[in-house]
């Protein structure tokens, strides 16, 4: 018992972020997001890349929270039901019945929902082809004729900009707000993403909303998700942006933020304790320990994703790639962590541990040693 002890607290003590500076950021961002999207179209940029995700699990917990916060009924309905036009049927469908099981179950519980109002019904001799080309050619800003396949430019145009974005219980804004938040989602799909980052500011949507959107999906849904709409931003708005590489936290989880030993750490990394012992940890972006040493025990490093640096004084540093394994020795002096441009995750355990075994803290990795490597 004592031995495992000994192991979780060494394996906790290699990880930490600075609290003060990490609560900061954090209530920056929140104060800025808050600032530029109201609650409602948080809640549909939120449930809409989850929908696109095909997380039903966080799509749940999203849609009661949108729900609290003044998204009404025919308002979540109609936002996923637009996703199919752009995620597919089967995840639209699965969305809405994620929907229903969650009104069900609010309704037993004596919570009582918005219920909102439904589109208004379309004029007599309404021409569905007609409008969705006018309002196709105010998201694109000039006409737009899709003549390599004349069947989907009838259907870009009649259906889902005639048919769909006529349905005034969500305004053209909130639309391009679901959109954006939804192809964010979609790997792959970047030029889609550009395409309608650009739309949206046609449509209504603020340039101060749009740049609140990567925090909010950061937050809510996925560090992937966030990227990739900030990319999108870079291209469409000349935001400063250095592409990084991110991890995929539903194979190995991203833990909660460490602040135990925040004055030896550079950068935020976060906690996620496992069985025996072992504690996985997530580095952000240039996230680095201090150099220190470890005594009367032995520090194994296992990279499960992303990509990052091992260094012993003295000696080259070593890139740390999923499968890479790191035995330290010792007594040597050391750092690890992510790369500049990459999320990092590594297993990290402690064997050879012996009676009085410690870790000693020591300067912090330079900017200068940190980046030459």
């Amino acid at each position: 018992m004592k031995l495992n002890k000994a192991i979780i607290i060494l394996a906790l003590m290699t990880i930490a972020i600075p609290s003060n500076a990490q609560n900061n950021q954090t209530e920056t961002k929140a104060q800025n997001m808050n600032n530029a999207l109201t609650p409602r179209r948080q809640g549909l940029a939120v449930i809409a890349s989850l929908e696109a995700k095909g997380d039903q699990a966080g799509l749940e917990a999203a849609l009661a929270d949108a729900l609290d916060n003044g998204l009404t009924v025919s308002e979540a309905k109609e936002a996923l039901s637009q996703l199919y036009a752009y995620t597919g049927f089967p995840r639209s469908l699965n969305a809405l019945g994620t929907l229903q099981k969650v009104l069900a179950r609010r309704e037993a519980a004596g919570i009582t929902d918005n219920p909102g109002k439904d589109a208004d019904p379309l004029p007599a001799g309404y021409d569905a082809l007609k409008q969705g080309t006018t309002v196709q050619t105010q998201l694109t800003g000039k006409p737009f004729d899709y003549s390599f396949v004349p069947a989907t430019d009838y259907y870009l145009k009649a259906h889902l900009f005639g048919d769909i974005f006529a349905r005034n219980n969500l305004n053209f804004a909130d639309r391009e707000i679901v959109t954006v938040s939804a192809i964010s989602a979609l790997p792959g799909c970047e030029p889609q993403l550009i395409a309608h980052v650009s739309g949206a500011r046609n449509m209504g949507v603020s340039d101060a909303e749009l740049r609140a959107l990567p925090a909010l999906l950061e937050e809510k849904v996925g560090a992937a998700e966030a990227e990739r709409l900030r990319g999108a931003l870079k291209a469409v708005l000349g935001d400063a942006h250095t592409p990084v590489q991110t991890v995929d936290f539903s194979v190995w989880p991203k833990g909660q933020p460490n602040t135990a030993y925040a004055q030896y750490f550079t950068g935020n990394s976060y906690l996620a304790p496992m069985d025996g012992g072992v504690a996985n940890v997530t580095f952000e972006p240039g996230c680095r320990n201090n150099w220190h040493i470890h005594h009367r025990q032995v520090q194994v490093l296992i990279c499960v994703a992303g990509r990052g640096w091992y260094q012993e004084w003295g000696k080259p540093a070593v890139q740390l790639v999923p499968g890479t394994v790191v035995e330290i020795p010792e007594g040597v002096k050391h750092w690890h962590g992510a790369a500049a441009d990459s999320w990092m995750q590594h297993l990290t355990y402690h064997k050879d541990v012996q009676e009085g075994a410690s870790n000693e803290w020591l300067e912090p990795v330079s900017d200068e040693q940190y980046y030459q490597e």
